[in-house]
């Protein structure tokens, strides 16, 4: 049986990412079915936006040329998109959802705050593999590229557990121009930094500017595109972050620290340990 695939995106079901990495994935054999925004919903993260009983997600469908799987344009944010997937609103949960492809790269810790990224983590949440793809801008965008490297990298993802989300990030090359792929870091800033211009009493302006003096390290995800390189960073959304002090169960102690895993501090989940107050060594 052919594996199921949602493919979803930020920038909204009518740009030429989605529907070029839509029809790369069922060339190669999938059954793909499109769940993505009817409008532009860059920046959403894993929002789900604002719906109720009352006020139910409006929706069409419509279709992409060269694509025979069903289209579905919602009223939502792609985050939203992944739980419809997941509640099987158009049909059984699929095996992946696929993010993208974005135009701009995700890379850093600011991917966060990205609707591509958003929808996989979302699918994470809700017990479904996810991968988001994005490319690099250039004299063109490299569409093509991107999808073939998407579909290169999907039977790794169907191979992994349940809840495993990667991340892509694609330079803005063409495909035989790609040097090669790499395992990368999550760099300490993405590709553009957010800053306030100016605030009146009413508005505040920000723009997002090219950061010019961050050198990334050689492991990161924008070092390894600077390079040339495709960048494939492992993701996990809401997770548990413990000290052997603070499992669950134990008494809380004013005295502690909150942990936090930039502190060092485990993210194994918590059902591995005991608590020391009750004279029990970690398993």
């Amino acid at each position: 049986m052919n594996q199921s695939i949602v493919v979803t995106n930020d920038d909204g079901v009518e740009s030429p990412g989605i529907q070029v990495l839509a029809q790369s994935l069922e060339a190669a054999g999938y059954d793909v079915m499109v769940i993505a925004p009817n409008h532009d919903a860059s920046g959403t993260g894993t929002s789900l936006g604002s719906y109720s009983a009352t006020e139910p997600i409006e929706y069409t469908r419509t279709s992409f040329a060269g694509l025979s799987g069903p289209v579905y344009a919602i009223g939502g944010p792609p985050a939203l998109c992944s739980l419809l997937a997941a509640n099987e609103a158009f049909g059984s949960i699929p095996d992946v959802v696929v993010s993208g492809i974005n135009a701009g790269m995700n890379t850093g810790r600011s991917v966060v705050h990205s609707g591509t990224v958003g929808a996989a983590l979302a699918a994470q949440n809700f017990g479904i593999r996810g991968m988001a793809v994005s490319v690099g801008g250039g004299q063109r965008w490299y569409w093509e590229t991107a999808a073939s490297v998407a579909t290169d990298v999907l039977p790794a993802v169907i191979r992994g557990p349940s809840r495993c989300v990667v991340n892509v990030n694609v330079p803005g090359l063409p495909l035989n121009q790609i040097k090669g792929v790499r395992w990368s870091h999550l760099a300490k800033f993405g590709s553009v930094k957010a800053e306030v211009r100016e605030v009146s009493d009413s508005n505040i302006q920000i723009a997002n500017v090219t950061r010019s003096d961050y050198v990334p390290e050689w492991n990161t995800d924008l070092a390894t595109t600077r390079e040339g390189m495709v960048a494939l960073t492992p993701l996990q959304g809401a997770c548990e972050v413990w000290r052997s002090e603070s499992r669950a169960g134990a008494w809380f102690d004013p005295e502690e620290r909150v942990s936090g895993c930039m502190a060092g501090d485990s993210l194994l989940p918590p059902i591995l340990y005991r608590s020391k107050r009750q004279g029990l060594s970690q398993l």
